[in-house]
C-alpha cells in the first residue's frame, strides 16, 4: 500500500453504507477496528494520523473506535484489538497480529 486515507467512523450506520457499498462496487477496503483505551491501539491510531493524516487518496482505511461503535464489533467477530479487516471483492481477510497489521498498514 502506497498511500491510505483514513476515515473515522462516528456511527453504525456509516459502517452499515461502507459495507453496502463495497458488496455492491467490489472495490477494495480495510476496516481496522480499536479501542482507544488500549494503549496499542492508541499507539497505533497515532502512527497511521502522523504518516497518513493529511493523505486524500489511496486504499480507504475505516477506523472503527469501541467507545462510539461496540455493536459493530459483533460483524466481523472482533474480540483482539487491534483487528484489521481486508475488504477485497469477494474475500473477507482478517488479521489481529499487532506486527502484522503495522505491516500490512505500511507504518
Amino acid at each position: 500500500m502506497s498511500d491510505i486515507q483514513l476515515t473515522f467512523l462516528e456511527k453504525e450506520n456509516d459502517l452499515n453504507k461502507v459495507l453496502r457499498n463495497q458488496k455492491k462496487t467490489k472495490s477494495s477496503a480495510s476496516i481496522l477496528f480499536v479501542s482507544l483505551w488500549d494503549k496499542w491501539c492508541g499507539r497505533l491510531v497515532k502512527d497511521l494520523k502522523e504518516k497518513y493524516g493529511s493523505s486524500t487518496e489511496g486504499h480507504q482505511v475505516f477506523i472503527v473506535d469501541s467507545f462510539r461503535m461496540p455493536h459493530a464489533f459483533v460483524i466481523f467477530r472482533s474480540t483482539k484489538l487491534p483487528h484489521l479487516v481486508k475488504l477485497r471483492k469477494d474475500r473477507v481477510h482478517s488479521v489481529d497480529y499487532l506486527p502484522q497489521i503495522y505491516k500490512n498498514l505500511s507504518v
